[in-house]
């Protein structure tokens, strides 16, 4: 295990696992660069005055803000070692329900700000030769559900472009994790970190329910513990072989294995049309 003081560049580090993450890192001794939408905000959260913590306001699909925020990184603490593309938000609607602007903008944070901040990084990671990306997913990167098709939509995005990272920076001595939890107890669910459609349309009343639901019923009840899954990411970064996939609780699991069984039985129920396009 090694002692030697590293560097975390964290996005979205004000609240939630991220926060948690932090001030765990802070902590044990490590440099954390931690950015957020608003400088105050994200110094207040985490309370800290050492120069190992260094705050960033970052408009995360502006990707001169994102490279500003990398290079006064480096001028720090000289390198990066771990980044963590964690900022994101969530939005509970149906499709027809959400306009192109609504699309976008969540697009523009979970899938496009990963990408900004992860194409800043990797020519510092490559130059070194060295460091480990923690992409922030969810089971839910893995199958979706009625209501939350934007949502998954980003997250299904992240585990492409994750998967596909892994093997172009294997190379140079980069690793890439994808976390995958399931519902955890945090804030995700209140407003600031879940979205609505502005529009939306009372026919799907099966939608309504799933937002009511989720802004009444669930916030409290969530399985997944936010401080165990702060602490999961830094045993997997002391690893010399970490997986590309963690799934954390047991709703996740249940998630993943009901996914695995659906696609299962419907490539055996269509096992003979499949065949029957070769030539």
């Amino acid at each position: 295990m090694e002692t030697q003081t590293k560097t975390w560049f964290i996005t979205g580090g004000s609240q939630g696992i991220g926060l948690l993450l932090v001030k765990k890192l802070l902590a044990e001794g490590n440099n954390v660069a931690v950015t957020g939408r608003n400088l105050d905000t994200v110094k207040n959260a985490i309370g800290d005055t050492s120069p190992r913590f260094l705050a960033l306001q970052v408009d995360l699909p502006n990707e001169e803000s994102v490279r500003k925020a990398v290079d006064e990184t480096i001028a720090r603490f000289g390198a990066i070692d771990f980044l963590v593309n964690n900022a994101g938000y969530g939005l509970i609607g149906g499709i027809e329900e959400t306009s192109a602007a609504e699309a976008q903008a969540i697009f523009d944070i979970n899938v496009f700000g990963l990408l900004n901040v992860t194409r800043a990084v990797l020519p510092h990671m490559r130059a070194a030769g060295s460091g480990h990306i923690f992409n922030l997913s969810t089971v839910f990167g893995l199958i979706a559900g009625a209501s939350w098709g934007l949502y998954c939509g980003t997250k299904f995005a992240v585990e492409g472009l994750s998967e596909a990272l892994a093997q172009e920076v294997q190379p140079f001595g980069i690793k890439l994790t994808i976390i995958e939890p399931g519902y955890v107890r945090t804030n995700f669910l209140k407003p600031g970190s879940i979205a609505h459609p502005q529009n939306p349309i009372a026919a799907y009343t099966a939608i309504q329910e799933e937002k009511r639901k989720h802004l009444e019923e669930v916030p409290g009840t969530q399985p997944g513990d936010p401080e165990k899954i702060a602490q999961v990411i830094i045993n997997t970064s002391l690893l010399a072989d970490a997986p590309l996939r963690l799934l954390l609780g047991s709703d996740s699991l249940q998630f993943a294995n009901y996914k695995i069984k659906m696609l299962q039985d419907g490539i055996e129920a269509n096992k003979e049309i499949t065949l029957s396009t070769d030539f």
